[in-house]
């Protein structure tokens, strides 16, 4: 199956997104908390910073390596999206819209937030 420019950059755009809400965002972070250890330091400036490490073994710390990896988990996204955009594109193509909007958003934000700072 071929995609056109229009799918490919939505479907880029909605991995981009879903990864970062996956290994990133609040929102998710009770969904990886099983899978990670937390170790917290006190910096030079006396201030405590909390460090996430993936689990050591077994299945968590398998994919507690993964959700630690934007990339990684970026593969597994793109294939899950991938799919379902050619097997089931009456579920999915909704999804990746949201998400591809969602991308274009997030990436706007990041601009003016990088603009205010200059």
């Amino acid at each position: 199956m071929q995609l056109t420019l229009v799918e490919l950059i939505a479907l880029g755009l909605a991995v981009f997104r879903l990864t970062h809400l996956i290994v990133l965002d609040k929102i998710t972070e009770f969904l990886r908390a099983p899978f990670f250890d937390e170790y917290i330091e006190e910096e030079e400036d006396g201030e405590e910073a909390i460090y996430l490490t993936p689990k050591k073994d077994g299945i968590k710390g398998f994919i507690g390596e993964l959700l630690s990896c934007f990339w990684c988990t970026g593969i597994w996204v793109s294939c899950f999206l991938y799919g379902g955009f050619v097997f089931f594109p009456f579920y999915f193509n909704p999804l990746i819209t949201l998400l591809a909007i969602a991308g274009v958003a997030a990436l706007l934000e990041a601009a003016v937030q990088s603009w205010k700072t200059d």
